[in-house]
């Protein structure tokens, strides 16, 4: 696999600086949300098309889908602190763009298609930038915790982005309502051009002319090697892949599920909204406490057998008994954590540092290409079967899943494979 090369020691004092980048990802973060939620508000109230609105989500997936493997290689190349702080700046720009628009009155539907075409190709370089160079900053027995702590945040955001966007859009002009984007993108910026963020050994080592320089092509080579060789690794992505495939539906036909089952309104679907973010945040808040079992694919798995459990509670409950699943969607965000959080914590302590981002981006755009074909195999599905023969499916494809993953060593000795292998290799 190339020049073994030992993983950074990471300083016992490494909290403040981790988490002063990590306070302003978090503050930029809330800007994004609340520019997308403005987005998607004024677009529905401009055209009140649902072909739009879901063009526009297309278009958000396609960099993540088929930009993302080609930018982990780049990025594993490229030093990580300015990826994160050129995608942040590109992002804030492709934002002022619009605000001028707005503002001039030129504002259009394809506009903020190409402005969240944009954005999303920013995102494609900045996450995975973040979370590769998190392994570099976040001793490996605390990041089950770190990941814990970001899904809690996502979980916040979630929850408060549409109540403070709707707040905007009351108090300001839509450009008002863009600009909160880039002063907190300014904020992150700043902050990353301060801080120092650790490199990887092998880029450290080429710099500096002890480690063979590789070309691009031969580091995606690599990345897809690595990926397919590693007993355990492929199978896990795989599976990540296919629990994105039946989640996807499972959230996209919850309106459906409320209104046309239950015979519930609006408020009802706000509830259970509220309960599956209120999940996410508690699920997070414990696993950030907790860390999980100390092989981490073990509370992965249990995350999985309970979103399985989760969906099949909310798909076969009776229509008087909505107030039910409001704990369903409750587990179900918990659920999510803890599938989620142990996951990527594999990932970044147990994949080389030199090879994280081209691992993540490969992973995340074969699980995010899984939504849209979801949806187009979903629809027709629910529409033949009745909308509650998605939850059973998915349901109970998560708990076999799961459970049959708990007998396949190569999965459940995926962090032990790694180390075998490192050690068999260094023996040669």
């Amino acid at each position: 696999m190339g020049d073994s090369i030992n993983s950074p020691v990471i300083p016992e004092k490494w909290a403040a600086r981790f988490f002063t980048i990590w306070a302003g990802q978090a503050v930029s973060l809330i800007g994004s949300s609340l520019v997308q939620f403005a987005l998607v508000w004024w677009m529905t109230r401009t055209t009140g098309s649902a072909t739009v609105l879901a063009t526009a989500s297309l278009i958000a997936m396609l960099p993540q889908i088929f930009l993302a493997p080609f930018a982990g290689a780049l990025i594993d190349r490229w030093n990580r602190k300015m990826v994160m702080i050129v995608a942040d700046s590109l992002i804030a720009l492709a934002t002022l763009v619009l605000i001028y628009l707005f503002a001039a009155g030129r504002e259009s539907i394809w506009a903020v298609y190409t402005i969240l075409f944009i954005r999303s190709a920013g995102g494609a370089f900045h996450y995975p930038a973040m979370q590769a160079s998190t392994s570099l900053m976040v001793p490996k027995a605390q990041l089950a915790r770190v990941a814990g702590l970001n899904q809690t945040l996502n979980g916040i955001v979630n929850i408060i982005s549409p109540p403070l966007g709707a707040l905007l859009i009351g108090l300001l002009p839509m450009q008002g309502v863009l600009a909160t984007d880039v002063i907190t993108a300014i904020l992150a910026v700043s902050i990353l051009v301060v801080v120092a963020i650790p490199q990887p050994p092998r880029q450290l080592a080429q710099a500096n002319g002890t480690a063979r320089k590789t070309s691009y092509w031969q580091d995606l080579r690599e990345g897809w090697t690595y990926l397919i060789s590693w007993p355990g690794l492929l199978a896990v992505a795989l599976l990540a892949m296919i629990i994105n495939f039946l989640l996807t539906p499972a959230s996209s036909l919850i309106p459906l599920m409320v209104t046309k089952v239950f015979q519930k309104g609006a408020l009802e679907l706000g509830w259970v909204d509220a309960a599956f973010g209120l999940g996410i945040i508690i699920g997070g808040l414990v696993l950030s406490a907790w860390g999980g079992f100390k092989k981490r694919i073990v509370t992965s798995l249990m995350g999985i057998i309970g979103i399985g459990v989760g969906i099949l509670v909310f798909g076969l409950l009776p229509t008087n008994l909505f107030y039910v699943s409001l704990i369903s969607a409750l587990l179900l965000g918990s659920m999510q954590v803890m599938a989620n959080g142990p996951l990527s914590a594999i990932f970044q302590s147990a994949v080389d540092p030199d090879m994280q981002g081209r691992v993540l981006t490969l992973v995340g755009a074969g699980a995010t290409a899984m939504s849209p074909l979801s949806l187009l195999v979903a629809g027709p599905v629910s529409d033949w079967l009745g909308i509650r023969t998605w939850y059973l499916l998915g349901g109970s494809a998560c708990i076999i899943m799961a459970v049959i993953a708990i007998f396949i060593p190569v999965v459940m000795n995926i962090e032990e494979n790694r180390q075998k292998s490192l050690a068999g290799s260094s023996a040669e």
